[in-house]
């Protein structure tokens, strides 16, 4: 494994009791007392205080400053760390300039927009690093549960000739000379990965939507965690499956980022069973309860919150599955149902969706009848839809969107919040 044996990190000091050793970091804190002073050196593994007596005491330097200190550990009941560096050098690796806002308090008394605007800063500030060290978590857990099963990490192209979705909600650009577009989604790569035998695959990866929403909800470049798998007997079994890396994906959290929940005051939710709604059974709560109606067979942004609300209430879960969605409201590869319904679904959490799924056609004549239905022109999906000639088994899946989730794991009011350079119809840096 490697270490950089010229470099002590903060945490591992505790292990070094009277070594001399040399550590780097940002100054969190400067107090001078007569002839010593403290600095509290901060790195991305906590923080240690160094103690500067003699000619090292009163030493000039200001906060979020790199630093370089050398000394020995010495063992001290006055920080939380149990021990501290008696230094015998200290040297300025890099000055700070002017600060747009203090980030060495308890919180940062900034709004989100100047947050965003000077985003390397913001994150040096341990709540708000602790978001994306928790949503590192989420990741990580997702890929390694669906490995542990068998699935097969992919890779596919964000460069594509035709949006997944078929709508208009598709960043266009320049390809040498021809029109192509940002993914959408990995949709139609992961099915033709499912169709090549390798049968249950996922990947992580950026996708792109040009929606002009300006809401706290929604971000034009996000990371989507996709899953697909052939031989599936029903879509149930996919909201199976999902039920389970949730429940993986918050356990790793639980036990990994112990002390970045404990900063934030999150308590993770036990997962059980989720709840299942259909769109119907969802439409007659709304009508009965809160006196809303839902038109054309979705749920809007209300109705996903009031939906929440009374699941909340009567069964204590945070998650609800939406389920049987009608073919209009669906995109074209969706595996229809009786009565103009789909084998698909949606889960709510905390009243916001950060998962839509369900089976996919995998016949071919059945596929292309669903292009025309739509009004889409079956030789622009040439390449996709000839796949399905070649034998494609039953399949399916779902995608989460990972700052959605993160977002509403830790309570944020803004999905931005959980994008560390968000993307969305005005911000384009940094």
């Amino acid at each position: 494994m490697y270490t950089n044996l010229k470099r002590t990190l903060a945490k591992e000091c505790v292990k070094k009791v009277g070594e001399t050793v040399k550590v780097q970091g940002w100054v969190k804190k400067v107090r001078h007392l007569g002839n010593i002073s403290f600095l509290v050196i901060r790195d991305r593994t906590g923080e240690i205080q160094s103690v500067l007596e003699g000619e090292l005491a009163g030493f000039n330097v200001d906060t979020e400053s790199v630093i370089e200190a050398t000394g020995k550990v010495v063992l001290t009941n006055q920080t939380s760390l149990g021990v501290e560096l008696l230094s015998k050098s200290v040297k300025v690796m890099n000055k700070n300039s002017l600060l747009p806002f203090e980030v060495n308090k308890k919180e940062v008394k900034a709004g989100l927009e100047n947050l965003l605007n000077h985003r390397v800063l913001s994150l040096r500030h341990e709540k708000i690093a602790s978001i994306f060290k928790i949503k590192a978590t989420l990741e990580e857990a997702f890929r390694e549960y669906l490995t542990g099963l068998g699935f097969i990490r992919i890779f596919t192209p964000k460069i594509v000739s035709q949006g997944a979705e078929g709508g208009a909600n598709v960043f266009t650009l320049n390809y040498f000379g021809k029109e192509a577009f940002l993914a959408q989604s990995p949709q139609f790569y992961k099915q033709m990965m499912v169709a090549s035998g390798l049968e249950c695959v996922f990947e992580i990866g950026a996708v792109y939507r040009a929606e002009e929403h300006n809401s706290s909800r929604h971000l034009n470049e996000y990371i989507s965690l996709d899953v697909e798998m052939g031989f599936i007997e029903g879509f149930e079994e996919l909201m199976e499956l999902e039920t389970e890396v949730l429940k993986y994906m918050f356990e790793k959290v639980k036990e990994k980022n112990k002390n970045e929940l404990n900063l934030l005051k999150i308590e993770v939710p036990i997962i059980s069973e989720i709840p299942k709604l259909t769109v119907h059974e969802a439409s007659e709560i709304l009508k009965k309860r809160y006196k809303k109606e839902m038109s054309e067979g979705d749920l809007n942004s209300e109705g996903e919150k009031l939906i929440a609300n009374y699941i909340k209430e009567t069964t204590g879960s945070d998650f609800v599955f939406i389920t049987e969605y009608p073919r209009e409201s669906r995109p074209m590869y969706t595996m229809p149902s009786e009565n103009g319904l789909t084998k698909s679904f949606d889960l709510l959490y905390k009243g916001l969706e950060i998962t839509s799924g369900g089976e996919r056609i995998h016949e071919y004549e059945m596929l292309a009848a669903s292009f025309r239905e739509k009004g889409l022109n079956e030789e622009n999906f040439e390449n996709y839809l000839n796949t399905f000639k070649y034998g494609v088994p039953p399949h399916g899946g779902f995608a989460i969107g990972l700052e959605r989730l993160t977002a509403k794991l830790l309570g944020l009011m803004n999905v931005r919040e959980a994008s560390a350079f968000p993307r969305d119809i005005n911000r384009l840096t940094p």
